[in-house]
């Protein structure tokens, strides 16, 4: 046989009237297409400019996005099942679609255009078609996946309060184009009476064996070979023409999502307009959206990750992340289709667009955005409805009674400035003012390691540490501040400005090389934020990465066998999620002896304690409280299960949450809460 024989008539069965309509009906819904896609991103355009620059060094920007595309990894993480569902179904649309790309260049194009040999033939033609079949196999495999989870499993995060018909058409659509194309294939190779080099097409030529058995003679399978392809080419006209209008844009505006995602979204916050007045801080209406919030709205694709991952949701809270980013999309939506009067968007008592308990529920620990895979920055949206909060007094008392001790005595508790540096009254040795002398690490203790007694423990055991290795250190004594980390997250942009002012100048009246920490929130907001909004820049550190270093370099003199029981240890989420610091705390605990038995929700899944975003100043009505959870997690979730002896810590905020969780969830009798500082000092105590 030539090899020009090895093909197939694209048009096979179908006259010249045809040919010519199918044209026309491809070029309307081609033409519908690049309409939608003009409106929707006509629609960002409207949106204001954002805070970031979101198209610099734009080649990085789009090799990072179509790594993350092609490889599929934020679908596997956390969900395995997803991951191997949305690759079938992925890989298996992109291939048809080039696949059919290709055809289209061969007829239109290359032959007819510039009126070349056809190269869908011989070779080619066998490759090509034994590559749709296989790869279109995966995506029938994958959709059968995804139904199967969707109407047999019913997972719950796939059904919302969002969840439409159009959820539905979407899937089945994909499945009815997928089967589809099969059908029409088998039906043309026993149409044409089983050619022997269509086995490549092992599916199609499968399908046609069907058939066949079946009794659909030759002559059948022609006349019905017309009907199945007309109803398979209208079906995918049909689908192109609607994919801006509906939930397939997601194909499009994820990407472009990803593509402008900032790298530091969630670790810095946009800041508020010098020049805006108080009735236009935070979102008063859909005009005050960037356009790259409006792309986040539309890029949601409904998968309920952000809801399985966050922490406020599993404890009863009034939160579900992809719900206010939809609710935020459809009273826009609606808002710009004149069909909704205009409401607050965010505000206490049930008629706002969303609820201000589900912004006071929200622990700002970043679950949600690492979970999301099209790179949603949920914290954005909730800070700039806290702000509008904040702006109109409907914060909860406990926060606005904190933001008022802060205000006036720089930190929470409310006490006297002169107190901050009491802790170290129980030290046998004085700890260095960095005012009075130069020194390489400025150790920024934070509010509760100064003034919660508990938390005192954990800044004399650093401060042991430090005097014990022989670093030169110091603190700033009266002169530190409240970091306004939480400040800013809680929506009090005005005193986290004013907190960043006081707090550089005391930095810059001082003689010092770096920055270390105690607080991971200090930490964070010192490293991402203040060089923003200050211009003021340092080396900053947290502690355990300092001091993991010193026992590298053997200046604590551990030998790693000093301890001998079991202990967990509990990733802080702005140590771990919000910065990527997971090693140095584990190399600390295990190098003083002790066995690290890992709970299942570890490093970037880590759960939160609840005392982020303002939690530890609020009250809450919840079925169990995050850190209660969490112990529980602990204590029967672990390898190592009930021997856990100590839950090991490295942030003073879950401290102290893990402490009231351990007491109110009647955990007291069976684990400890312990900071790696005071781990460490117990073993240097042992040696």
């Amino acid at each position: 046989m030539p090899l020009s024989a090895v093909t197939r008539d694209t048009f096979w069965t179908i006259s010249p009237v045809g040919e010519a309509a199918f044209y026309y009906l491809a070029t309307v819904a081609i033409l519908v297409f690049l309409y939608g896609v003009y409106d929707r991103f006509a629609r960002y355009a409207r949106g204001t400019e954002d805070a970031f620059d979101r198209l610099n060094d734009l080649p990085s920007r789009i090799v990072r996005a179509t790594a993350a595309v092609f490889s599929n990894r934020k679908q596997f993480d956390r969900d395995h099942y997803a991951g191997v569902m949305h690759s079938f179904i992925f890989w298996g649309f992109l291939t048809l679609l080039i696949g059919t790309t290709i055809l289209a260049i061969d007829m239109d194009i290359w032959t007819k255009l510039l009126a070349q040999e056809s190269f869908f033939v011989g070779d080619f033609y066998l490759v090509y078609s034994f590559v749709m079949d296989a790869l279109g196999l995966l995506f029938v495999v994958g959709l059968g996946m995804a139904l199967y989870r969707r109407y047999v499993v019913r997972s719950d995060r796939l059904w919302g309060k969002h969840t439409v018909f159009e959820d539905d058409i979407f899937i089945w659509t994909l499945l009815v184009l997928g089967v589809g194309g099969y059908l029409t294939e088998g039906l043309r190779i026993v149409g044409t009476e089983f050619p022997g080099f269509e086995t490549v097409s092992f599916v199609g030529y499968f399908v046609a064996l069907v058939l066949h058995e079946s009794g659909v003679s030759a002559g059948l399978a022609e006349s019905l070979y017309w009907w199945m392809w007309w109803s398979h080419a209208i079906i995918a006209l049909g689908f192109v023409a609607y994919i801006p209008y509906a939930k397939p844009f997601h194909m499009i505006s994820s990407y472009a999502n990803l593509v402008t995602a900032d790298e530091k979204a969630g670790k810095r916050l946009p800041g508020v307009p010098a020049d805006a007045s108080p009735d236009e801080i935070g979102y008063t209406s859909v005009e005050d959206f960037s356009w790259k919030q409006v792309l986040d709205m539309d890029a949601c694709t409904k998968c309920g990750r952000c809801t399985d991952a966050c922490p406020a949701k599993a404890s009863g809270r009034n939160l579900d992340p992809r719900d206010v980013i939809l609710d935020l999309k459809t009273y826009r939506e609606d808002i710009d289709a004149g069909q909704t009067e205009s409401v607050d968007i965010v505000a206490d008592g049930g008629t706002s667009v969303v609820d201000a308990e589900s912004m006071e529920s929200c622990m700002a620990c970043m679950s949600c955005m690492d979970a999301c895979p099209v790179d949603i920055e949920h914290l954005s949206h909730f800070t700039e409805m806290n702000r509008r909060l904040t702006e109109t007094g409907q914060q909860q008392e406990p926060v606005q009674e904190a933001m008022m001790n802060i205000f006036q005595n720089g930190n929470a508790f409310g006490d006297p400035q002169r107190k901050r540096p009491d802790w170290t009254d129980d030290l046998d040795f004085e700890v260095p003012d960095a005012r009075d002398e130069s020194v390489e690490f400025l150790w920024y203790v934070g509010d509760y390691p100064s003034y919660d007694e508990r938390n005192r423990r954990v800044a004399r055991s650093l401060a042991r540490i430090f005097e014990f290795a022989g670093i030169s250190y110091g603190i700033l004594y009266e002169d530190e501040q409240n970091d306004g980390n939480d400040v800013r997250r809680v929506g009090e942009e005005g005193l986290y400005e004013m907190l960043v002012e006081d707090n550089v100048a005391a930095f810059e009246a001082c003689d010092f090389e770096k920055i270390v920490c105690t607080d991971p929130h200090s930490y964070n907001t010192f490293k991402n934020e203040y060089p923003e909004v200050s211009n003021f820049e340092a080396p900053v550190y947290h502690y355990t990465q300092v001091v993991e270093t010193l026992v590298t370099e053997e200046q604590l003199g551990l030998s790693g066998t000093e301890l001998d029981y079991t202990v967990t240890y509990h990733d802080p989420c702005h140590l771990g999620r919000y910065n990527d610091e997971y090693e140095a705390p584990r190399e600390l605990v295990r190098a003083t002896g002790v066995t690290l038995a890992e709970m299942p929700r570890n490093r970037d899944d880590s759960f939160c304690c609840g005392g982020g975003g303002g939690g530890l100043w609020m009250d809450h009505e919840e079925d169990a409280k995050p850190s209660e959870e969490r112990l529980r997690e602990a204590l029967e979730d672990t390898d190592a299960g009930s021997p856990v002896e100590k839950f090991v810590v490295a942030c003073p905020m879950c401290g102290t949450m893990y402490e009231d969780g351990r007491k109110t969830g009647g955990f007291e009798d069976e684990i400890e809460i312990i900071d790696i500082a005071e781990l460490l000092v117990e073993a240097l105590k042992r040696n």
